[in-house]
């Protein structure tokens, strides 16, 4: 039988993937206490339905910075898809535009920029990292302008790697034949399998990210392009606050999947603060611990525009290649799509603060 939700899909990814990716995927932080936060923090939180209200149409469609897609559920930027299928992040692009939506992809992606935007058929936002030498960046940045990439996504929680002790002990790194794509120098394109006690994404992001990263460099992005640049990272009303001040389209709440500081909010905690703050400046965004439509319905009621799913992209991958990324975004989108008409909400603009009760 298929598998017919995101947890199932998680139990036949863990059996098909090899160990260490598994890993990998699957990992957060320190004591991972932030990790199972993002999962706890949706289940305290309770709605309050409506009743009597025509749900006999729901419509989920909406925009991203002003891009159509059909829910507001979208494919976050995560790296070395080529791990859970061999034709990685091309699979994942066809996956997320035959279920109408948008994709993020990684600069870490084990495919090319440009070999994603090929396979594409939805819009596609490209996340990026801000290197010790700015030229790297912005040649990144040059080749997602004239690949077709409607958005930048600035990755701001990452001036060091966060520990994350799974791959410490694995002396993870990419198979020999797997490589960061979007690099064509060894020294940046190649993530090396350690000895166990040392991570070799670790090491890599030791030596080229830049560890000085201020606001001033959403400035410096900003006068290199002409696309709009997202913040992704944020979890406090004060950073948020400073990113609209500094330019941001948008914002994207996250704590990185529990992969940076351990400890912090969950992510949908963090969002109503970010919402408040920005003031309805910019578009605000979450990603974190989303695995059922009742999650989604949660972000919406608490003012997210629309959210990013990540692991659950990577078990559909794992499992079915596109037709797998397609399948899980289908089973949160018809999960939402019920979630509105039980709660009495069909339409993305009828879902308010008035719909979830918080502890």
């Amino acid at each position: 039988m298929d598998p017919i939700n995101i947890q199932e899909y998680e139990d036949l990814a863990f059996d098909l993937l090899e160990p260490t990716a598994l890993d990998y995927y699957r990992s957060g932080s320190g004591d991972e206490l932030t990790l199972r936060a993002n999962r706890a923090a949706f289940e305290r939180i309770r709605l309050r339905p409506r009743v009597l209200v025509d749900v006999s149409e729901c419509s989920l469609a909406t925009s991203a910075l002003g891009m159509p897609i059909s829910m507001p559920i979208m494919v976050a930027p995560t790296a070395y898809h080529c791990l859970a299928c061999a034709e990685g992040e091309r699979d994942t692009a066809r996956g997320a535009g035959a279920a109408g939506t948008l994709m993020a992809a990684s600069t870490l992606a084990t495919r090319t920029l440009e070999e994603i935007a090929e396979a594409a058929t939805g819009p596609l936002w490209f996340q990026l990292y801000v290197y010790k030498d700015r030229r790297v960046s912005e040649t990144l940045v040059r080749r997602a302008e004239a690949a077709g990439y409607q958005a930048l996504a600035l990755t701001v929680d990452t001036p060091r790697l966060g520990r994350r002790e799974r791959d410490v002990r694995n002396g993870f790194g990419l198979p020999a034949h797997l490589h960061m794509a979007n690099f064509a120098d060894p020294a940046m394109r190649d993530v090396l399998q350690l000895t166990p006690g040392a991570s070799g994404l670790e090491t890599v992001a030791l030596h080229l990210l830049d560890q000085s990263l201020s606001w001033d460099a959403l400035a410096w992005l900003r006068s290199i392009t002409h696309l709009p640049v997202l913040v992704k990272g944020v979890l406090t009303a004060e950073d948020a606050r400073l990113a609209v001040e500094h330019g941001a389209a948008g914002i994207v709440v996250s704590n990185h999947g529990g992969r940076q500081l351990d400890g912090v909010l969950a992510s949908i905690e963090a969002l109503p603060e970010v919402v408040e703050a920005v003031q309805g400046r910019c578009e605000v965004y979450m990603d974190g611990g989303v695995r059922r439509g009742t999650d989604v319905l949660k972000a919406l009621a608490l003012g997210g525009r629309g959210v990013f799913v990540g692991r659950p992209i990577l078990w559909g991958l794992a499992v079915n290649g596109a037709e797998g990324v397609q399948r899980v975004l289908t089973l949160l989108r018809d999960e939402l799509e019920l979630a509105m008409a039980l709660a009495g909400r069909p339409t993305i603009a009828s879902i308010d603060r008035s719909l979830v009760t918080m502890p």
